[in-house]
């Protein structure tokens, strides 16, 4: 009886505390929603209110009509759809070379790549802004989106190994013996039953790539920069006007919201796929 109470009431101090924790973690998601809709009068009041009481849509309309904000929202969608694309087919080809054939140096290279993202990628900045600087890339959108998916490619390359190790090696052989050649058992066994997987990592890579601010801010002027940059640099000569910001805060994350809602219904099958030892 002693032991079935004290289980109770552990059970309910950690309901508690995970309820505490979510009220935290949600907080400031609400107020930049609530910042969002507020005219000027009420950010800028010395009495927090917890709600508009003269909702408004004046602060999206200034965020949308500030400089360079439409121009950046373009850069990044740009800049993000390059990058994972090509991350996903180098890093598709390249997990398919390691998780299916022998080779030498093989394990090597999984070490490296693993390796890899172990390193800080803020600490090659500079050398990597001299590399670019002398391939005439800085301050333009290609130059980003190849830094970019350098960045996410060693990740692709890890998780999708376990994906593609996941898959029988028999399925290979059995389409070979019915006649189908390496090109086409790629095309019809391995990638159709990978789909869950790339589907999975493009998620990482696309929040990776898009919500990315140092290296483009380091990189590229204001007209080749994308949304989070633009974030950082939203001044004005009279402060910061927090609505137009938050509103700006809340299109930015719309992005990564829709292209999650059009592939939710494929991410919990390739999250599980992979988690196989490979």
């Amino acid at each position: 009886m002693l032991t079935s109470h004290r289980g109770r009431t552990g059970t309910v101090l950690a309901n508690t505390a995970g309820v505490v924790f979510a009220v935290v973690m949600a907080f400031p998601v609400y107020w930049v929603l609530n910042t969002a809709f507020k005219p000027a009068s009420e950010v800028l009041s010395f009495e927090p209110k917890l709600w508009p009481e003269r909702p408004t849509l004046d602060n999206f309309a200034s965020a949308i009509k500030a400089p360079y904000f439409l121009v950046d929202l373009r850069n990044g969608l740009i800049i993000t759809a390059f990058a994972v694309a090509g991350a996903l087919v180098v890093g598709f080809l390249a997990a398919l070379a390691i998780a299916r054939f022998r080779f030498y140096g093989r394990r090597a290279l999984i070490m490296v790549i693993l390796a890899v993202q172990l390193v800080p990628f803020l600490s090659l900045l500079i050398p990597l802004y001299l590399m670019l600087n002398r391939a005439n890339l800085t301050n333009s959108l290609v130059g980003v989106s190849i830094t970019y998916l350098v960045l996410i490619l060693p990740y692709t390359v890890w998780t999708l190994r376990g994906f593609i190790a996941a898959i029988p090696r028999e399925l290979d052989e059995a389409a070979l013996v019915d006649g189908c050649n390496r090109w086409q058992t790629f095309y019809r066994i391995i990638l159709p039953l990978t789909g869950p997987g790339l589907v999975a990592t493009s998620i990482y890579g696309f929040i990776q790539a898009w919500n990315e601010f140092i290296i483009i801010n380091t990189l590229n002027n204001p007209e080749k920069q994308n949304l989070m940059a633009w974030l950082l640099q939203n001044q004005t000569n009279r402060g910061t006007a927090w609505g137009p910001l938050m509103a700006g805060a809340i299109i930015t994350a719309l992005p990564v919201v829709v292209f999650f809602l059009i592939i939710q219904r494929n991410i919990a099958a390739g999250l599980t796929a992979g988690a196989v030892k490979g």
